[in-house]
């Protein structure tokens, strides 16, 4: 099915969708590592910025609120690493499809603390800084609108397609594992009745031997 044949409502909610990002808050322990997920597609753009946010405004955050932070590719490439520190953000564009993992760490200390931490992930359209392409373009602000909508949908089909593209692999995945079941049943099923048979013949050698049959 193309784009233009959906329904508006369909268009109207993948368009609500592909403008989600990924923006939240939460505690990381001392002495432990969180690892936060992100499916994104190949040749996609992606950007993220993360803190560890002060509790107390004012004052400045302690030496042991520092954070290690790592961002690999489910293939376990990585795409950015940083160190002992408060703060910081990473871009780049997706070589590989698939998850990719933004993984922090807090070292150890006593008592453990609980360091929160306020992480923005954004990927495909929502990665764009369009504020600064409308300035750079000096575009009115219906151009600027026509614009934006004109890489959402084309962002929507590609995530069309990608999904498409998962979807058959899944199923090309579903049917060789029915397949490979059903020749190790047929495998399992002649074990038995070899085994069966063998011992049937070993029974009857044995009566035959003794002389019982």
């Amino acid at each position: 099915m193309k784009l233009e044949q959906l329904p508006i409502w369909v268009v109207l909610i993948l368009l609500g969708l592909s403008l989600i990002v990924q923006s939240l808050r939460f505690e990381l322990e001392s002495g432990h590592t969180k690892c936060i997920a992100e499916d994104i597609k190949s040749n996609s753009m992606t950007v993220g910025h993360y803190s560890v946010a002060n509790p107390n405004e004012g004052v400045p955050l302690p030496e042991s609120h520092r954070i290690t932070v790592k961002v690999t590719s489910s293939y376990g490439n990585s795409y950015h690493s940083s160190e002992n520190v408060q703060s910081g953000q990473f871009s780049f564009q997706a070589a590989e499809a698939g998850d990719y993992l933004a993984c922090f760490f807090a070292a150890d200390h006593q008592p453990p603390l609980k360091i929160p931490i306020e992480f923005d992930w954004r990927s495909g359209v929502a990665a764009k800084d369009w504020s600064n392409v409308a300035k750079k373009g000096s575009v009115d602000a219906m151009e600027y609108e026509l614009k934006k909508l004109a890489d959402t949908i084309t962002s929507i089909q590609e995530e069309m397609f990608y999904l498409r593209e998962r979807e058959r692999e899944m199923q090309e995945l579903n049917r060789v594992t029915n397949s490979r079941m059903a020749w190790l049943s047929f495998l399992s099923l002649f074990i038995c009745l070899s085994v069966a048979g063998m011992q049937v013949w070993h029974l009857k050698s044995f009566f035959e031997k003794k002389k019982l049959i």
